[in-house]
């Protein structure tokens, strides 16, 4: 039986005065710059199905994905737990987790996973017999390494070399564009685009947009293809923000332009196939809380950096604490997506770009992606040097709770996962 793909997209911007999160600190929305939305692609070969849904918001909670996945298998009928679920981490949208002093919207919540079935929904009546293309390119100017080694041998996050101490920036970035096309007899039916960076565009201020992934649908769209998945990779690390150039921002629209010219020349050149093997697998480990010190509870231990003010962090650790007493460990889903000889691999955290380019290294001779923030969210998951040198993403805090061990128990899951594709 020939593959079947459908592609669909839904409208999910909340209304104007909706809070905002992303930013430890409560910001009410007063506009909307651009749409949010929620894009679906679904895979049928007869044999097994597939499915993905991606989501304009910061993250998403293991709670939404499990209602998303029973109501997609309940009322369509499609296998719920062979889809992955994930977010663009856009730091300009709503309230879908407690994020410091902003609670969840749970009335958002609610009306966006109706949306997430609907469209879903969509997608599977409107299947098509399709091809399916891959191809990638590499792109070196939009996303780059935020952790910057001071003088001291500690990190500063958004760290610039233009404020004295600076030596040079601790790791790597991860540069391919990776494409998945569908095409049917009707043409192109939607694409699907994994890149490591965060969309962190207008996220401290009143503004609601979709980012740099909504410019890049937007102009692929002008382009022939309906609907466009970002799925963001291995980025806790990575942002538009170059500290080689004063901390110069990559402004969303050319952060958008820059990978829609990417995925417009892997398009051209990219050979579509009739043979398909689809396929998924899970598994869920526990991942240790950290064990932490009086000095990393008052933010006192070398290499501490907190954001924005620190009295968010005196409310929030007391509850944190409270929490890793009562329970030693947190859940976490890896998932793993097969379209022919591709793997999208969900880590639900903000993963860091060495373990994601660990998973692509070692996930050989497969053709390994990484999918940040998918089906659920653990916070940030540095590699283990990290936490040697410090900086914001190992301060302790609720978005940064795990052991250091968590990043590497992620990658040998996903690896054993990918190891053992049929």
């Amino acid at each position: 039986m020939p593959l079947k793909a459908g592609f669909s997209e839904i409208d999910i911007t909340p209304p104007v005065g909706t809070l905002k999160i992303g930013w430890k600190k409560v910001i009410v929305s007063d506009r909307v710059l651009d749409p949010l939305y929620a894009r679906v692609a679904a895979f049928d070969s007869g044999e097994d199905c597939v499915g993905f849904v991606q989501l304009d918001t910061l993250s998403i909670r293991w709670t939404q994905v499990s209602q998303i996945r029973r109501r997609i298998g309940d009322e369509i009928g499609f296998p719920g737990e062979k889809v992955m679920v994930s977010a663009t981490h856009n730091h300009a949208g709503p309230a879908v987790a407690n994020c410091g002093d902003v609670p969840r919207d749970e009335e958002y919540i609610e009306d966006m996973v109706d949306k997430v079935v609907e469209a879903f929904g969509n997608a599977v009546d409107g299947m098509q017999e399709a091809r399916v293309g891959f191809g990638g390119a590499y792109e070196f100017g939009v996303g780059f390494n935020r952790r910057v080694v001071m003088r001291d041998g500690t990190v500063k996050t958004h760290g610039r070399f233009d404020e004295g101490d600076a030596l040079y920036i601790e790791g790597p970035i991860d540069p391919e564009v990776h494409v998945l096309g569908a095409k049917t007899s009707s043409g192109l039916a939607g694409l699907i685009v994994n890149f490591a960076c965060h969309p962190a565009h207008h996220g401290g201020g009143t503004e609601l947009s979709g980012g740099f992934p909504g410019v890049l649908a937007d102009i692929m769209r002008s382009r022939g293809s309906p609907v466009t998945l970002f799925l963001d990779g291995a980025s806790g690390n990575i942002t538009t923000v170059d500290p080689s150039r004063s901390g110069h921002d990559v402004s969303k629209e050319e952060a958008g332009s820059r990978l829609a010219e990417d995925v417009t020349k892997v398009l051209g050149g990219m050979n579509f196939v009739d043979f398909h093997k689809i396929g998924a697998v899970s598994k869920t480990i526990q991942l240790p809380f950290r064990r932490a010190s009086r000095e990393e509870v008052e933010g006192k231990i070398r290499g501490a950096q907190r954001f924005i003010d620190s009295a968010i962090y005196d409310r929030e650790i007391p509850r944190l604490l409270d929490r890793m007493n009562r329970m030693p460990s947190q859940p976490a889903e890896v998932q793993v997506i097969r379209i022919n000889g591709v793997a999208y691999t969900g880590i639900p955290a903000e993963y860091f770009v060495q373990l994601g380019l660990r998973i692509k290294r070692e996930g050989y001779p497969t053709h390994a992606l990484v999918v940040g923030q998918a089906n659920g969210m653990v916070g940030y998951v540095p590699h283990l040097e990290a936490f040697e040198r410090g900086g914001y993403e190992t301060t302790l805090c609720n978005s940064s709770r795990l052991a250091p061990e968590a990043g590497d128990m992620l990658a040998d899951c996903a690896i054993e996962l990918i190891g053992n594709l049929d």
